[in-house]
């Protein structure tokens, strides 16, 4: 069976690597290390899919030792003990821990003995924070190295190595001609990229073959689950009941509620749909919509048909008649498409947790302004990382309550924001 496409691409001399130029370019310390062949034990902290894996298994190539590698999933003491063993019989091993973070103190102190005799090198890939993830005595026996996102760049060049290099695509004369979309499903994780990649290139039975955004779009949506369109009616009705209550019309409403009840609807479905509502039509336009929904859902949980019934009418009334904004339902979409766009982007250093001295050499927190020692509780600093400061996510409505909100972030943010 053939290895998936990640598998394949994996780099086999440092000049195939994507990313990570901070630690792996010419001069820089990994780089030096690889090069001596002098391996500490070593903790890998970054996202998903930006090499950690790869780098663990190419040091291990590069120094000739003998690689072991265990999941922190699904492994534990009686596993990491046996290749402990085995590691004691090759004369040293290196042993590379994916997710080490998910270890527990038990898990990780079978490690200790062995990385103080030198018996194993421990490689640790983790997406969290060692400082709180590892305990203190195996931290202090590993060099931590920060491996950061991966830019578009960067995946564009995986994209590029794959068509040249990967004997599969090539036969097929793969062109990509788009990448938007094979980045966004991507989410910045390279593994993720190719394998898409690879789903889309399969689509095919043969070449040659052009690969667009409505192309990798069409491919996954057929991969998906197919939704489910008994029912039609049913789908029907809650749709038409939540747009009545949308557009401010109570008698619809009480209308298709009452449609609704009379087939046997759960009513905790209705109390859910509901709930949703009271955020992405009404949000901040009045707050206590959302308090009433959720009270509304409770009261059903308890007392079901047919004391319900009253409950349910009074909460719709409620909604349908309230004032409307969908402020709060665009700014969280447009927050997710910024997200979708840039990835993940880095926190600026400034705003970022500190509480241990690993961070804080790092520069966590430094020139941080702590709001409310300054005149009014407000410091004009950025929050944003470098790529999107001064995007504006949130546009408030035209309701008396959102005029207030808009009035005062045009106090503190009218330069930055534009409020």
């Amino acid at each position: 069976m053939q290895a998936p496409l990640p598998e394949r691409l994996r780099p086999k001399t440092i000049a195939e690597f994507v990313g990570q130029q901070h630690l792996i370019g010419e001069g820089k310390v990994l780089r030096k290390l690889i090069e001596s062949g002098n391996i500490p034990s070593m903790i890998f902290w970054g996202p998903p899919g930006v090499g950690k894996t790869s780098l663990a298994r190419f040091i291990a190539e590069q120094v000739n030792l003998p690689f072991h590698q265990l999941s922190a999933i699904d492994s534990g003491v009686k596993e990491v003990r046996a290749v402990i063993e085995k590691a004691k019989e090759e004369g040293k091993a290196i042993l590379f821990i994916d997710e080490i973070h998910r270890f527990n103190k038990a898990q990780q102190d079978a490690l200790l003995g062995a990385v103080e005799k030198g018996t194993i090198i421990l490689f640790g890939a983790t997406t969290e924070n060692p400082s709180f993830e590892v305990i203190s005595a195996l931290l202090s026996r590993c060099q931590v190295y920060v491996l950061k996102p991966l830019e578009r760049e960067d995946l564009e060049l995986l994209l590029k190595h794959a068509l040249e290099r990967d004997v599969e695509i090539a036969s097929k004369n793969v062109a990509i001609k788009e990448t938007e979309a094979l980045l966004k499903y991507s989410g910045g994780d390279a593994r993720k990229l190719l394998n898409v990649l690879e789903l889309v290139v399969n689509s095919f039975s043969s070449g040659p073959i052009e690969i667009t955004n409505a192309i990798v779009e069409q491919v996954i949506q057929q991969k998906m689950a197919i939704y489910d369109k008994s029912g039609e009616q049913h789908y029907d009705i809650i749709s038409a009941f939540i747009k009545s209550i949308r557009g401010s019309d109570p008698n619809a409403a009480l209308y298709y509620l009452a449609r609704m009840i009379a087939g046997g609807e759960d009513p905790k479905f209705i109390a859910r749909r509901l709930l949703i509502l009271s955020s992405e039509d009404i949000g901040n336009a009045n707050p206590n919509a959302l308090l009433l929904a959720t009270s509304c859902f409770q009261a059903v949980t308890m007392i079901g048909y047919p004391e319900c019934d009253l409950i349910l009418s009074q909460t719709v009334i409620y909604l349908a008649t309230s004032a409307k904004s969908n402020a709060a339902t665009t700014a969280i979409g447009a927050a997710k498409e910024a997200v979708s766009r840039y990835g993940d982007l880095a926190v600026p250093l400034h705003i970022r947790n500190a509480p241990t001295k690993l961070m804080k050499d790092l520069n966590y927190g430094k020139d941080y302004k702590y709001a409310h020692s300054f005149e009014g509780n407000f410091v004009d600093q950025e929050f944003l990382p470098d790529k999107i400061k001064g995007t504006k996510f949130f546009d408030p409505g035209d309701n008396a309550r959102e005029i207030e909100i808009r009035n005062n972030l045009k106090k503190l943010w009218k330069e930055k924001y534009g409020y």
